[in-house]
């Protein structure tokens, strides 16, 4: 490609909790909005900056207010209610024009300064898709940083992609291929296995991770096992396979348990005593089929969601205000 040519990208946020951080972080993107060059001498420019508005428990409605009023880049996009994160960025995803899609989070923990590395990585590998790679830990706690590094794990072996599975919300997208995605990506698809779907390049890029905006992260533990689960359900049929494999071994255990059981009655002279071994086999297996069905039923459920016409989201045309709290 043309290192002349200035690239064109929009910058989606997810807003929840942006009331106090978004001034500083739209000042400091405000900079990008003037042509700029990247290490490797190629031009780029911030062209607009899209806050979609997910109805968050803050005054983030007014901020964003005040910000698109004061900076002509600024676009605000409202939802009707919080639909969560993934929904909010592909509403952003929609409305974006650029030439490449960025996607940030509100609270300053990701360096804006990074995109152009970031342009640089996809552009000298003609990558799809470029996600952002900490090279320091989360500003998070111990546990929260040993769970997230351990679904990713376990999402990188569903999904049959280990590079996929080091995935971040500070990440690169082509235009064209962030717009298609939210044009037909269904309710209940994490956002990241949409992706997937539709990208074969991808690629990496070194980054280093600052401290949160001072504010609390909006993320509670059961909302990041939601998350988590989520993921697991739309990685395709995987978890449907590890269920039939699940039984398969439970048929060998109950197998090996009867043939124990029936040795040491006739060879081991074992009295049989109580009905403790025709409790554990029950309870072992009705255990197993309650998990099948309800794995099954998750799937479903999202099913049903899909074929309902569920929405993933809805646009606005004006800030839905917090409710006041009595």
């Amino acid at each position: 490609m043309d290192n002349h040519s200035v690239q064109r990208i929009s910058l989606v946020i997810p807003v929840y909790q942006g009331e106090h951080t978004l001034p500083t972080l739209i000042e400091e993107l405000a900079q990008l909005t003037q042509q700029q060059s990247t290490q490797c001498g190629r031009h780029f420019v911030i062209c607009e900056v899209l806050l979609v508005h997910d109805c968050g428990l803050d005054r983030s409605d007014k901020t964003i207010e005040v910000l698109s009023a004061q900076y002509p880049f600024v676009r605000p996009i409202w939802l009707s209610r919080n639909y969560g994160q993934h929904a909010a960025t592909l509403a952003g995803m929609a409305s974006a024009t650029g030439d490449w899609v960025v996607t940030i989070d509100e609270d300053g923990q990701q360096n804006p300064a990074d995109i152009g590395s970031m342009l640089d990585s996809a552009l000298n590998s003609s990558l799809q898709l470029v996600y952002a790679q900490p090279t320091n830990p989360p500003p998070h706690g111990w546990l929260r940083n040993i769970l997230s590094r351990g679904a990713k794990e376990i999402s990188a072996r569903m999904l049959g992609n280990r590079s996929i599975g080091r995935f971040n919300s500070f990440r690169l997208v082509n235009g064209e291929i962030a717009r298609t995605l939210a044009a037909y990506c269904g309710n209940g698809v994490y956002l990241d296995v949409g992706l997937f779907w539709i990208t074969g390049r991808i690629g990496h890029c070194p980054v280093r991770l600052r401290n949160e905006l001072g504010r609390p992260s909006g993320y509670s533990y059961f909302k990041l096992f939601g998350h988590f689960w989520n993921l697991i359900l739309t990685t395709g049929t995987r978890p449907l396979r590890l269920i039939t494999v699940m039984g398969f071994f439970s048929i060998i255990l109950a197998v090996a348990i009867a043939a124990y059981a029936l040795y040491g009655k006739f060879y081991g002279q074992v009295p049989v005593q109580g009905w403790t071994s025709l409790l554990i086999v029950v309870a072992f297996f009705s255990g197993s089929i309650l998990t099948a069905l309800g794995v099954i039923a998750e799937y479903l459920a999202v099913t049903m969601g899909i074929v309902m016409g569920k929405p993933l989201y809805v646009v606005s045309s004006k800030p839905t205000r917090p409710a006041v709290r009595q």
